[in-house]
């Protein structure tokens, strides 16, 4: 029995990214009944800003140093974000490409969860060194223009590199990707199809994830 968080990252009903990830939930509920999903909407949680006490906790904490009551109660929100983001196996994230990166939200989250001692540590000896390691994590993207190797437009990509990067960061390393692009400037049958094409794929790795 395992645990699957699908985080969402768009805040559109019409969302290509969360269109293909709840296609893929809902085939993984059905290959995994015994399975526990959880579903984390970025843009209806109440992410705490990274300021103030907050941010004071993070760094009494790299340099060694105790909590005042209020860091202590500030920083237990983050705990309790980390600790459930840590307490899944799987993971699936619908993550739609805002001025070529990722949206703020979810940006937000990361900046939450991504914490030394927690997710990542760091040593002279071995650097940086992920924590949560031997999970699975399947990342759907959607963009309007096309950014792929060949497009011509690669460079313009903050999105999917920097995504596996800091997964890879915190040991999430196993990683699959869909991406469905273009979703703009093009027919709706063209769209329509690459939608439709994203979700048949998302559907069979469901099979084995």
């Amino acid at each position: 029995m395992g645990k699957l968080l699908y985080i969402k990252a768009s805040p559109r009903d019409r969302s290509h990214s969360v269109a293909v990830a709840d296609a893929f939930v809902e085939a993984y509920r059905g290959r995994h009944p015994r399975d526990e999903v959880e579903t984390l909407d970025l843009f209806e949680m109440d992410l705490p800003p990274f300021d103030g006490f907050i941010i004071q906790a993070k760094y009494n904490i790299m340099h060694g140093l105790d909590h005042s009551a209020e860091q202590r109660e500030a920083w237990r929100v983050v705990e309790s974000l980390i600790g459930q983001f840590a307490s899944a196996d799987k993971y699936v994230l619908a993550v739609p490409m805002w001025n070529f990166g990722i949206s703020y939200r979810l940006k937000q989250y990361i900046d939450i969860i991504v914490q030394p001692t927690y997710t990542f540590r760091w040593s002279a000896e071995e650097g940086y060194v992920g924590l949560l390691t031997d999970r699975r994590v399947l990342a759907v993207y959607a963009r309007g223009g096309a950014y792929g190797p060949d497009s011509g437009a690669q460079t313009l990509d903050f999105q999917k590199p920097y995504l596996e990067m800091i997964l890879g960061f915190i040991g999430l390393t196993d990683v699959q990707s869909i991406v469905i692009e273009p979703t703009e400037g093009v027919s709706p049958e063209v769209k329509q199809r690459n939608r439709q094409e994203a979700i048949e794929r998302a559907v069979a790795i469901s099979e084995t994830f």
